[in-house]
């Protein structure tokens, strides 16, 4: 198998409310394959989709109460810690949910997490240790 990763799929209670959150408070635009079933966002080199949780449980084959703890967390890396701070600033000022509001961190960075509204969780952080590109790939 290649190391590679082409779609990262996120169970959804409810579709419209996680698409308004990403379109309107991330500003994310959604790719043209987006439907009233699925969203799709296109990122770098791979896409983030947004699906019912009980389609998606169905279509896996196990039980959709899930919970508690997710035990992940997807991640936004930043040039800076000013970029990181501004992110949050401006996502709270939009009442998005702050789960941990920005520090430094034990392995030598600077991050912080948020929520989307099915409570999966995002890091913002500055990592001095990777590189990113123009287009914010890791190098």
């Amino acid at each position: 198998m290649e190391p590679r990763l082409n779609i990262i799929t996120l169970g959804v209670k409810d579709l419209k409310i996680s698409h308004h959150f990403y379109t309107e408070i991330l500003a994310w635009k959604p790719h043209s394959s987006t439907n009233e079933g699925i969203s799709f966002f296109k990122l770098n080199g791979l896409f983030l989709s947004l699906y019912q949780e009980e389609k998606l449980a169905e279509d896996v084959g196990v039980n959709p109460e899930g919970k508690g703890f997710k035990k992940f967390s997807l991640a936004y890396n930043t040039r800076s810690e000013k970029e990181v701070d501004d992110l949050i600033a401006s996502l709270k000022s939009k009442g998005v949910k702050i789960v941990k509001y920005p520090e430094k961190a034990f392995w030598g960075g600077y991050s912080s997490y948020f929520s989307d509204p099915d409570d999966n969780l995002w890091e913002v952080a500055f990592n001095p240790f990777l590189e990113l590109d123009e287009n914010g790939n890791v190098v």
